[in-house]
């Protein structure tokens, strides 16, 4: 049995894998936010009562917000800041008494879809992460590639590609600098553009479905998100060039995105053919806890 841990920011949720990858339990609880012992133990209590129902104890791993430094082994670049600069590495292994592996939670999110979901036929998967922040992971041969910095995948803290009028130099992004992909393809970076083009203050998928309905303000904002899209998509394939791009996350429910954003990103590719393929995640919601159970099949 793989247990996997989502350590999210409002919830962790724990999933339970036979070896063939079938679901044997899948529990969800509230996060403790703001509170790293009171973190470390749901996270234990979640792994105990999984093993316990049942009945076997399982290998461990763990998706996080952020990822573990390779130089000091503590958190960082997490927005749950509350995790940031801590021991999990060492705390939570010890507090359980047996080896666990850790990986970025978009990392595990692409090892999940590149396993046994919408890329399992693919040698290179980039898995995206769209909700209210902008992930990134790499996958190759169904191995996380986690780089020598432990960063590899984070396109959305590299500026918006080729910036248009009134894109530069952009919105703050909570890592303190300005532009960052994440500040305009994040829900709340469609939201944002919708509001200062003169609409309400909505969500991104209601935005969207007043996209779907035919309002102009709303066709406007979404226009803008896939030509942004596209952009920061096309510098992501002229560095890795992979075989599947999979998206996941709240606007990974953007159907008009899976045809628009690819007839949009060939100006910015530079090849004379592009076989990459833009996809929905095949796991929905449970694809990042998955591949923190599949974090164990990787040798």
């Amino acid at each position: 049995m793989r247990i996997g841990i989502d350590l999210g920011g409002t919830k962790i949720e724990a999933i339970a894998l036979g070896e063939s990858g079938d679901v044997l339990l899948r529990r969800r609880i509230v996060a403790p936010r703001d509170n790293y012992e009171a973190t470390l133990g749901a996270m234990v209590t979640l792994v105990r009562e999984t093993e316990a129902e049942v009945g076997c104890v399982g290998s461990v791993g763990v998706g996080i917000p952020g990822t573990i430094s390779s130089d000091t082994g503590l958190v960082k670049n997490s927005n749950s800041t509350w995790l940031i600069g801590r021991p999990l590495a060492d705390d939570f292994p010890r507090m359980l008494g047996r080896p666990v592996r850790f990986a970025n939670d978009a990392n595990c999110f692409a090892l999940s879809e590149a396993t046994d979901g919408a890329a399992a036929d693919a040698d290179v998967v980039f898995g995206v992460i769209i909700g209210t922040g902008t992930g990134g992971g790499i996958v190759v041969h169904r191995r996380v590639l986690s780089g020598r910095n432990a960063i590899a995948g984070e396109w959305g803290h590299n500026p918006l590609p080729s910036p248009r009028e009134g894109e530069w130099p952009g919105p703050p992004c909570y890592c303190g600098k300005n532009g960052c992909i994440e500040t305009f393809l994040s829900g709340p970076g469609l939201a944002r553009d919708y509001l200062t083009s003169g609409g309400p203050s909505l969500s991104a998928l209601d935005i969207a479905a007043r996209a779907d309905a035919g309002e102009p303000l709303a066709l406007g904002s979404l226009a803008r998100y896939e030509d942004r899209m596209a952009r920061a998509l096309a510098s992501v394939i002229n560095i890795i060039d992979p075989d599947v791009i999979v998206l996941g996350g709240g606007l990974s429910n953007i159907d008009r995105l899976y045809g628009s954003v690819p007839s949009r990103w060939r100006p910015f590719v530079f090849s004379d053919r592009i076989g990459t393929a833009l996809v929905r995640a095949a796991h929905g919601d449970s694809s990042g806890v998955r591949g923190a159970a599949w974090l164990w099949e990787e040798s």
